[in-house]
């Protein structure tokens, strides 16, 4: 899927750019498999703002998609749909027993097409089974972390892994990111690169435009006065006057290493930056 430039009308206009939809199939969602989806708008259940710049934004519903999808002799995909809740587009599944499943849509996934998963599973693009069944160098997405617990990891458009290696019951995998993790054999996974690829080459172009998305405006902790953010006050374009940045509360930010799983350090082969974990 390509992206499409608009006219120059405006000067917002001049540097827009949409998705193509051409290649989806479906425009309404199907009602079987969609729940309403409650706005909150960054609110926490005190109604307190715990996530800054959020609200508004067109309604949406939540797409109720099966990431496990484990145990399918044949699925013929009937729909490819888009979700306002993801950059991935979906595939519409129709099961053996004639109920419906959406599914993460791989770049290979086309209408009429009939997809499997499982431990007999052809290894063919669009196809889901354990990793034990995958060959070496496969082109991999949505897999498990957990057994039983569904795709978690390379779910994004455009996204892919590589099997890397397989030694004893983990196999290597080098997610995007570049960092090389173990995974249990017996987890899934689907063959192929997610779909709608060209989804990094959209320019929003205008503010109204992330406002319809849900995202209100950020200002600068610069630009506000010393009560209001640590960076603030001082006259003209002062610098923030602190060794290191910090957040409107004061904690430290931009550079802050966030990571506490430590207990999962043992399954990552090589960090995503300079060989570290």
């Amino acid at each position: 899927m390509a992206t499409r430039l608009l006219k120059q009308n405006t000067g917002a206009r001049r540097n827009m750019s949409v998705a193509d939809f051409s290649s989806l199939t479906k425009k309404r969602p199907e009602k079987s498999l969609i729940i309403s989806k409650k706005q909150k708008s960054g609110r926490n259940n005190q109604g307190k703002i715990t996530i800054r710049h959020r609200g508004g934004g067109v309604k949406r519903h939540i797409r109720l998609i099966d990431f496990k999808l484990d145990q399918i002799e044949s699925a013929e995909i009937i729909a490819l749909e888009y979700d306002p809740n993801r950059s991935a587009h979906l595939a519409l599944l129709r099961l053996e027993d004639g109920s419906k499943a959406y599914i993460p849509a791989t770049t290979t996934m086309r209408v009429g097409k009939k997809i499997s998963a499982g431990e007999d599973a052809e290894v063919k693009a669009g196809n889901r089974m354990p990793l034990k069944n995958i060959p070496l160098g496969s082109v991999i997405c949505n897999i498990e972390l957990k057994l039983g617990g569904g795709a978690q990891l390379v779910r994004s458009a455009g996204a892919k892994a590589q099997l890397a290696a397989k030694e004893g019951e983990f196999v290597q995998i080098k997610l995007p990111s570049g960092e090389v993790r173990l995974i249990h054999q017996d987890c899934h996974a689907t063959l192929g690169q997610v779909g709608n690829i060209d989804h990094q080459n959209i320019k929003i172009g205008s503010a109204g435009r992330k406002r319809k998305m849900g995202r209100r405006p950020q200002v600068r902790g610069k630009a506000m006065n010393p009560v209001d953010h640590p960076h603030g006050g001082g006259e003209g374009g002062n610098s923030i006057g602190l060794k290191h940045p910090k957040t409107p509360w004061g904690k430290p930010a931009l550079g802050l290493k966030t990571r506490r799983r430590k207990y999962t350090d043992s399954m990552i082969v090589r960090g995503r930056k300079r060989g570290k974990r």
